[in-house]
């Protein structure tokens, strides 16, 4: 399940975004204050920021600015009422990845969130190859020589995250805390999760005291 950081100072509105994200299967963590949105992003990871500009205490501008320049490339979009050009070349100089005009339509909101999504796996198709297996994550389906291997949902959203971070390291509780409601949270069970992917052909790579790493092919 993708995990969405929502920052909207607007009651009704947050509440609508909200239920339907929701309905569209999508996690959501939703704040009203920049301070606040800073602080989930140093506790949780997400897939993506959705942000408007003019909140209390951080705006939405300043707010991705210190991400970025800490590191985060998480694809965020800004929704925001300010269209004009200044406030334009302001969000992508910052680091914004979309703009979307309030109001605007949800059904074009999905296809954004859907779009950055796609890009961040650094493809336009919602099929990625690592050697012979084919991660569909439209559908979340792991297809190995045209055999479809069943795996439970935490075990999808690890493949995701390794995929989405080819060639990184990424610390235990960072995997762990990707992880939906099915697994215990454990090291220990990571440690099988990650075998049992090793066994399915991840090439993945222990990093001692650390985490692992999903290797290049």
């Amino acid at each position: 399940m993708k995990k969405i950081l929502l920052l909207e100072d607007d009651i009704i509105l947050g509440e609508t975004i909200e239920e339907f994200l929701l309905s569209e299967n999508y996690e959501v963590v939703w704040v009203k204050d920049g301070e606040l949105a800073l602080s989930e992003t140093f506790s949780s990871k997400f897939d993506i920021y959705l942000f408007d500009v003019n909140v209390p205490f951080i705006n939405g501008f300043v707010l991705l600015q210190e991400l970025r320049n800490s590191g985060d490339i998480t694809p965020a979009i800004f929704i925001t009422a300010n269209i004009d050009i200044d406030s334009l070349k302001k969000g992508f100089d910052v680091g914004a990845d979309d703009y979307l005009k309030k109001p605007f339509d949800f059904d074009e909101l999905i296809i954004r969130i859907e779009s950055l999504i796609k890009k961040s796996f650094k493809s336009y198709s919602s099929v990625i190859k690592y050697g012979d297996l084919s991660y569909d994550m439209d559908n979340r389906q792991l297809i190995s020589k045209d055999n479809k291997i069943h795996l439970s949902p935490s075990e999808f959203t690890i493949i995701e995250y390794f995929l989405k971070n080819i060639g990184k390291v990424l610390n235990s509780e960072d995997i762990i805390s990707q992880t939906n409601q099915d697994f215990d949270g454990s090291v220990a069970s990571l440690r099988v999760q990650i075998s049992k992917l090793k066994k399915l052909g991840f090439n993945i790579t222990n990093i001692r005291s650390v985490g692992y790493r999903l290797e290049k092919l």
